[in-house]
């Protein structure tokens, strides 16, 4: 139920309008004379009162001063009042002249004309502000139980937010103070209230004179270090900290609701990195008009590539997940937001080579973006043969398949866990990499060698590496959130366990930036900038929701789980790399493999998988991947040579 407030009516303004307008013609001539009343009666009185409130009423009717909202009286208003009274000023001038042309003495002497201009531009707008100011005590007196909230200053954001909140009368917050980073605003005020500098000792200040329980930061674009560095402050204080959507969405009319919108602060918006924006008009090109095969559609970075791939106007996007209500929930999603694009979902487990090439036969995509894929380290150290099955095999049957139908690219999504890997799955994802960069190599020599016998060149493989993403399916911050609403404690496996991190949005933009980048047979590395102590991560999510850890909420070490390693890596000792033409994006250097030999060992890799043999599949993994050292795992005793197969 909205509250409903007093809206003075038009025509009470306008006969106040009047009513101070004839006040101050009469006060005009009084002052003009020096009060001699007998002096005053030689005018024609009523008739200066009848031209003065008829051109006053018909110039308010003209340019509508009267239709303000007194209480919310602004520069506007102001500037109306001011042109009323000026071109009353000029009306009196011509009606004297009209009307009394050869008198002695004028209707409105020039003298009375400036003193009326100023007294009615006085008196019409001190009741306006009268009111006004009525209006904002007797608010500030109802928010005695409002939380007290500081606006961090950047520019006229804040003080666009600051008018927002105090002009809403039901919004729940009091404006008290804001909050600077440059002492150039020490000891200032903005729109009467106290600026405070964002420094240790002004924070204490802040604190004990404005009460604050709330800092709004209305620019969601501060750099994160800074951001960092405020949210630090404000915990350690006690201050809760929040975000608003930008200002640019009020004046666009993306935001329908009548109250200001209030974010929180999430840990993703904390990580220490700078986001990586790609620009490449190139990438529209390739995408646009063109059949597109997006596997592992339904998963977190699946998904993300087909929201992506809407705005570059493919001509279909084939869905293909064996993940029913996820991918029912994704369709269902791009339904809603009414994309023109035509989008298949299809179930199939991309191992199944049958239901494939069904697949490649209807709707033959020209770029394939393979994200399928099992993921989770314990899981897959327990399952082995699944994980060659699904992340080898599944790789395996799709490149196979994109070849024989003409696909132009094939584009791997793969993981830092496959360098240097001390798992089943990463070293699962590094054989599929392998793979497809020794496949497309072979092709390209085969296409050099017999180029006119092709009409068109092979398919061409790329491959993107990075670490791990926020947000996705079963990652570490949806894990403690998860945690956290239990009342913890939280799981962290050791102490010093350190991962890179980032968005899923930028993370899909690197696989289609590769997939129009790459000329085939690449790895394309991300610089994920500095990598993050997890135990860190969970202090941090801690202290965000008011609470101290190891106090409020615990921390638990559990110790590393099956093949988890404590620093992860996007290259290889032996890898070094190539730039490309963004400085954060590079193109790793590996070693390169014979196709026929890799072709073969992974044949056998996969028949051992399928008999589901786990340690002699395990060590065939091993003989593929060399720098493949089991870590906390069963299979340690392979790198040793002392387990019987």
């Amino acid at each position: 139920m909205r509250n409903s407030s007093w809206i003075t009516p038009s025509w009470l303004i306008l006969l106040l309008d009047l009513g101070c307008s004839i006040v101050a013609i009469n006060l005009a001539f009084l002052l003009r004379l020096n009060f001699d009343v007998d002096a005053l009666l030689d005018f024609p009185l009523t008739t200066i009162v009848v031209i003065t409130g008829t051109v006053n009423v018909l110039l308010s009717l003209a340019l509508r001063t009267y239709r303000g909202i007194v209480r919310f009286t602004g520069l506007t208003d102001i500037g109306r009042i001011a042109a009323l009274n000026l071109m009353c000023g000029g009306l009196y001038l011509v009606i004297d002249y009209l009307i009394h042309p050869a008198a002695d003495k004028p209707l409105f002497p020039v003298s009375v004309i400036l003193i009326n201009f100023f007294i009615n531009s006085s008196l019409l707008l001190a009741y306006r502000l009268i009111v006004k100011w009525t209006f904002k005590y007797y608010n500030n007196f109802k928010a005695v139980n409002k939380t007290r909230a500081v606006i961090y200053y950047t520019g006229h954001s804040s003080l666009i937010l600051r008018k927002a909140i105090s002009d809403d009368p039901n919004s729940e917050l009091r404006i008290t103070a804001f909050l600077a980073d440059t002492y150039n605003h020490a000891g200032k005020s903005l729109e009467g209230l106290p600026i405070y500098v964002f420094r240790k000792n002004e924070m204490y200040k802040l604190i004990k004179n404005a009460k604050a329980s709330l800092l709004l930061i209305p620019d969601e674009h501060l750099p994160a270090a800074q951001l960092n560095e405020l949210v630090e402050a404000c915990m350690s204080l006690n201050i809760r900290v929040q975000k608003i959507i930008p200002v640019s969405q009020w004046t666009e009319g993306n935001h329908n609701n009548n109250s200001i919108e209030l974010k929180d602060i999430h840990i993703e918006d904390l990580l220490e990195r700078s986001v990586i924006n790609i620009k490449n008009r190139q990438l529209s090109q390739e995408i646009k008009g063109k059949s597109i095969l997006v596997t592992g559609a339904a998963g977190s970075i699946g998904s993300e590539i087909v929201r992506q791939l809407l705005n570059y106007e493919p001509s279909v996007i084939v869905l293909c997940d064996k993940a029913e209500s996820p991918l029912h929930e994704l369709e269902l999603e791009i339904a809603e937001k009414g994309a023109s694009v035509p989008v298949i979902p299809f179930i199939g487990n991309v191992c199944d080579r049958v239901r494939m090439q069904q697949l490649f036969e209807i709707y033959a995509p020209q770029l394939v973006y393979h994200a399928a894929a099992y993921k989770h380290v314990p899981m897959m150290e327990k399952n082995p043969s699944i994980a060659v099955m699904n992340n080898v095999l599944g790789t395996k049957v799709v490149a196979e398949l994109a070849v024989e139908y003409g696909a132009e690219k094939f584009v791997m999504v793969s993981t830092d866990k496959a360098v240097n890997p001390t798992n089943v799955m990463g070293a699962s994802k590094r054989i599929a990499e392998i793979f497809s960069q020794s496949f497309n190599n072979f092709l390209n020599e085969e296409y050099q060698k017999l180029g006119p016998v092709y009409n068109t060149p092979p398919t061409r493989f790329i491959t993107t590496r990075f670490g791990n993403v926020l947000g996705s399916n079963g990652s570490v911050i949806p894990r403690f959130k998860q945690q956290l609403e239990k009342g913890g404690p939280l799981t962290v496996t050791h102490p010093d366990i350190t991962r890179y991190f980032m968005t899923i949005p930028e993370a899909c933009q690197l696989v289609l930036e590769a997939g129009s980048m790459g000329k085939g047979g690449e790895i394309f590395v991300f610089d994920m900038g500095k990598p993050m102590k997890i135990a860190e991560l969970a202090r941090k999510m801690i202290r965000m929701t008011g609470k101290e850890p190891g106090r409020d909420i615990q921390i638990v070490f559990t110790g590393l789980r099956p093949g988890e390693k404590l620093y992860e890596e996007l290259l290889n000792n032996a890898e070094n790399t190539l730039p490309t033409y963004h400085e954060k994006i590079m193109i790793a250097k590996v070693r390169s493999a014979d196709f026929s030999e890799v072709n073969e060992q992974v044949n056998m890799l996969i028949e051992s998988a399928r008999k589901h043999y786990l340690t002699p599949t395990v060590a065939k993994m091993k003989q593929l991947v060399p720098e493949f050292i089991s870590k906390n795992s069963t299979y340690e005793e392979l790198d040793k040579g002392t387990m019987i197969i």
